[in-house]
């Protein structure tokens, strides 16, 4: 099992806001925070029975409400909700520089979805309101008429990872893979979006999370290599017929302390 306190997480897991008999069984499911929606997972017609119907009494897990985005109806009420909650944070869909972030008074993950939200990437990280970037790669796509694949994404996404380093934020979470029942593929994008500097993925099924989770945390081989360059000394060194100098040194102790993150 993953232990992660706070805004650095590797695994959360959406569950329908609709769905109250899933949240337990969404705790349960191994991943970091649980993340209760209220938006796209909620028929317009049930949003006010899915508000009525919250509490984070099913988990010692952080749990995180997305909420319904500005200028929508259901967004005023949402926030009262969420500020009634014990909720460690709420996602923000959409998010822009339109002035929303003014209005919460929790710690927001921001939901980059839009070309504008991207364009505004960098401002948004350092928001005294955001305490992590998201990608939401889906409605990114529809915003821009764009391929779901990783050429087409490329720039959003290392966008994400430059805006959040600037702002000394943890570094972003990478947006979902549709595909349920495919391990691998869920694992290939969860490694892919890790080595572009993503720190942690969205998931929509439990099944989802242990593969994620072994795509973010380093595997043997990984931990050999980290362990091998730092026991080298100082200065420079050839390790497996490669230069090591002190950068190499500096991954590799992120290494090891990724691993010693997964108990």
């Amino acid at each position: 099992m993953v232990v992660t306190i706070g805004r650095d997480f590797v695994t959360a897991l959406f569950v329908p806001g609709d769905r109250p008999e899933r949240f337990a069984k969404a705790a349960a499911s191994g991943a970091d925070v649980v993340i209760i929606d209220l938006e796209d997972a909620v028929a317009p017609a049930d949003k006010d029975r899915a508000r009525a119907s919250l509490t984070t009494d099913f988990t010692s897990l952080p749990v995180i409400l997305r909420i319904n985005g500005a200028g929508t109806p259901w967004h005023a009420a949402d926030l009262a909700a969420a500020a009634a909650l014990n909720v460690a944070m709420v996602m923000l869909p959409k998010t822009e520089m339109d002035g929303c972030l003014e209005t919460i008074r929790l710690p927001v993950i921001a939901l980059v979805e839009t070309a504008r939200g991207l364009s505004e990437a960098r401002g948004i990280a350092a928001h005294p309101a955001v305490a992590r970037l998201a990608f939401g790669s889906i409605d990114y796509c529809a915003d821009l008429s764009c391929s779901h694949d990783r050429d087409a994404l490329l720039f959003a996404r290392s966008e994400l990872v430059l805006a959040s380093r600037l702002a000394g934020l943890p570094a972003p979470v990478d947006g979902v893979t549709t595909a349920i029942e495919d391990a691998e593929l869920v694992m290939d994008d969860a490694r892919h979006g890790r080595n572009l500097g993503f720190g942690g993925k969205l998931c929509i099924h439990p099944r989802q999370v242990v593969a994620v989770q072994d795509a973010y945390y380093p595997d043997e081989r990984e931990l050999a290599w980290a362990e091998r360059v730092l026991a080298s000394g100082e200065g420079a060194a050839a390790i497996d017929g490669a230069m090591v100098d002190e950068p190499v040194r500096i991954r590799a102790r992120r290494i090891l302390a990724s691993a010693s993150a997964r108990i």
